[in-house]
C-alpha cells in the first residue's frame, strides 16, 4: 500500500518534529520545511497528498504560501495559527485553504482533522464511482474517481474544497441545496457560520466554470433557497 505524503511547515522545530514523528508513526510519508519558501521548493520535487501550513513565518507567510500552491494544485490544506482570530481563519478558507486549526492544539484534534480530510477527498471515489455526471448542452464531465472536470474539452484545475462543492451539487442535480447544508457537508464540524466563506468559494467556482460567450451558468441560484445544477 503506498503511504500518504504530507508535508509540515511551520517555523518552530519543535513543532515539525513534533508533528513528523506522530505523522511517521501512524504511517505517513512526511516532509518539512521552516517557512513557505522551502515548502514552495518541497512542492515542486514531490506534490505530496496534504500541506499543514503555519500562518506566521518568517521569509513567507502562509497566507502567501497559501496562494501560491492554489495557484498550482487543489492539494488539501490546514491552516495553523497562534492566534485564534475569526477573521485569520475566514481568510483561510477564502484563499482555499480546507481547514483552520488553533495553536495550541492537541494531538488527536490534529490527527483528526487529517483523516477527516484525506477521508473526505477520498470519498468522492467512493460515492461517485457508479457513474460519472454529464452534462451535454454545457459540455461539463465529472469524473469523481480521478477528481477530473472537464469543460468543452478542456480540464478545469479546482480546488479540493471547490471539486467538493460541485460534486455534492451534481451529485444531487436538480435538487435545490441550502447554503447551511452546504457549509455542514463540507466543512463539518469545524464550519463557521459564515455565508461568506461559501459565497467567495462559489463565485472562484462559478469564474472557472464559466461557460464562454453565452455565460451559461452551471450552477444556479434559486433566491432565498439555495443553489443547484441541472
Amino acid at each position: 500500500m503506498v503511504k500518504q505524503g504530507v508535508l509540515v511547515v511551520d517555523d518552530d522545530i519543535s513543532i515539525r518534529k513534533f508533528v513528523r514523528a506522530n505523522l511517521v508513526a501512524r504511517g505517513f510519508n512526511v516532509e518539512i520545511a521552516a517557512n513557505g519558501k522551502e515548502a514552495l521548493d518541497s512542492f515542486e520535487i514531490k506534490t505530496p497528498d496534504l500541506v499543514i501550513l503555519d500562518i506566521m513565518m518568517p521569509v513567507m507567510d502562509g497566507f502567501e504560501t497559501c496562494r501560491r500552491i492554489r495557484e498550482k494544485s487543489s492539494v488539501p490544506i490546514i491552516m495553523l495559527s497562534a492566534k485564534d482570530d475569526e477573521r485569520d481563519k475566514i481568510r483561510c478558507l477564502e484563499m482555499g485553504a480546507d481547514d483552520y486549526l488553533p495553536k495550541p492544539f492537541s494531538l488527536n484534534e490534529l490527527l483528526l482533522r487529517v483523516k477527516a480530510i484525506l477521508r473526505r477527498v477520498g470519498s468522492l471515489s467512493q460515492e461517485g464511482g457508479l457513474m460519472n455526471y454529464q452534462n451535454q448542452d454545457l459540455g461539463l464531465t465529472i469524473n469523481y474517481d480521478n477528481r477530473q472536470v472537464i469543460l468543452k474539452g478542456k480540464e478545469i484545475e479546482l480546488t479540493s474544497t471547490e471539486f467538493r462543492i460541485l460534486s455534492y451539487l451534481t451529485m444531487n442535480a436538480g435538487r435545490i441545496i441550502s447554503p447551511e447544508f452546504i457549509l455542514e457537508k463540507i466543512w463539518g464540524q469545524n464550519r463557521i457560520d459564515s455565508p461568506r466563506v461559501l459565497w467567495v468559494n462559489m463565485c472562484r467556482l462559478r469564474r472557472k466554470l464559466d461557460c464562454g460567450e453565452d455565460h451559461a451558468e452551471i450552477i444556479k441560484t434559486k433566491p432565498g433557497l439555495g443553489y443547484f445544477v441541472k
